[in-house]
């Protein structure tokens, strides 16, 4: 009896475990059947139920437009590109390798090239000697043996002025030409200048002339046929706390004022800054501004080395000489050259080779295209 319970118990927990298993197997079974991917292009209706469930119908259109288009714009791209490269194969059968060169910048200078010693010995006559010379020659031989300066010489002499400004108006150069247009401009930096003859003829034949002289009441007056500011030019713009405290400065850079009237060409530059003179024209050099000077009428003061101008006489003398070389680099030819036999004949503090205190010189820039 004991037995037979024994037997039943053993074959009512093996059924129960095999029973167990067979569920067990099913319920994989069946689960593996509903994961399995359906056929492409024809779904199953099991796979539409059990997506229908699991997301809406506007989402899957919305992906669906997604994917579409995300197709469409690889197949424009790849049009485009195939496109471009048949128009490089048609024009140049070789495509670029390189990126095209951008254009050519002038690069900033920071001094300007010193020109070699005059002589061995370093001297200051050596060095006088040259740059005496060398102020003393008009460069004829670049101007062709004309004769620049007949307009304001004339009209000088007609009004009793010394006439040692001069213009060039031979019509080989653009100023003629300037002026017969009504195009002409001129510039005119000074500090209380009594003689204005240059200026009053170059606006009486119809150019544009602007009047610069700090110590003028007004900031802008209208004289005749000039324009007088009160402005001048310098080798440096005016410091900005300086300038947040008053209300106009009275100097600036010539690059800073023509940015300011709104000029990019000056046919005729005139300046008599006494003794500021050599760091002006040094600013002019390293700015690149002559590009925009048609003439350049400058008085040169050689009593003594000039305002921040430093060095033993002869390094002064070669500096001064480097800076007026530094023209002639920059296509500009000295046509007029004129020196006051009032003025004392000192040269850095000195009687050497009896040479004036002040010089003026005309030169015409023989590239200039306005």
């Amino acid at each position: 009896m004991g037995r037979e319970r024994l037997t039943r118990g053993l074959l009512l927990r093996l059924v129960v475990l095999l029973t167990a298993v067979c569920v067990c197997i099913h319920v994989y079974l069946e689960t593996r059947w509903r994961e399995a991917p359906a056929p492409l292009g024809r779904p199953t209706q099991s796979s539409q139920n059990w997506g229908q469930q699991s997301r809406t119908k506007p989402d899957v259109e919305e992906q669906d437009r997604s994917i579409k288009r995300r197709i469409s714009y690889v197949r424009t791209l790849k049009k485009d590109s195939q496109a471009k490269k048949r128009d490089i194969n048609r024009e140049d059968p070789s495509p670029p390798c390189c990126p095209p060169l951008r254009p050519h910048r002038k690069t900033p200078r920071w001094h300007i090239d010193l020109e070699h010693w005059a002589g061995e010995s370093h001297s200051l006559e050596d060095e006088a000697k040259r740059f005496l010379n060398y102020i003393t020659t008009p460069q004829w031989w670049n101007v062709m043996e004309v004769t620049c300066a007949s307009l304001a010489r004339e009209e000088a002499a007609q009004e009793g002025t010394k006439g040692a400004w001069a213009a060039c108006v031979d019509p080989k150069y653009s100023l003629t030409h300037r002026i017969q247009s009504k195009h002409c401009r001129v510039y005119s930096f000074g500090l209380g200048v009594d003689d204005r003859s240059l200026e009053r003829s170059l606006a009486r034949a119809g150019c544009e002339v602007h009047c610069f002289d700090p110590s003028l009441k007004q900031s802008h007056l209208q004289q005749a046929e000039m324009w007088l500011h009160r402005l001048s030019v310098d080798w440096r713009d005016p410091n900005p706390a300086i300038v947040a405290q008053r209300q106009y400065a009275n100097t600036k850079k010539l690059a800073t004022i023509l940015n300011d009237f709104g000029h990019r060409q000056v046919d005729v530059l005139k300046a008599d800054m006494e003794s500021a003179e050599w760091k002006i024209l040094e600013n002019f050099i390293l700015e690149g501004v002559l590009d925009s000077v048609g003439q350049l009428l400058l008085e040169l003061h050689l009593h003594w080395a000039g305002f921040e101008v430093g060095g033993d006489d002869p390094s002064v003398v070669r500096y001064w000489f480097s800076l007026l070389k530094e023209l002639e680099h920059a296509n500009f030819r000295l046509f007029h050259v004129h020196s006051d036999p009032a003025k004392p004949h000192l040269f850095l503090h000195k009687n050497v080779l009896n040479a004036s205190s002040a010089y003026t010189l005309s030169w015409v820039n023989t590239e200039w295209k306005p």
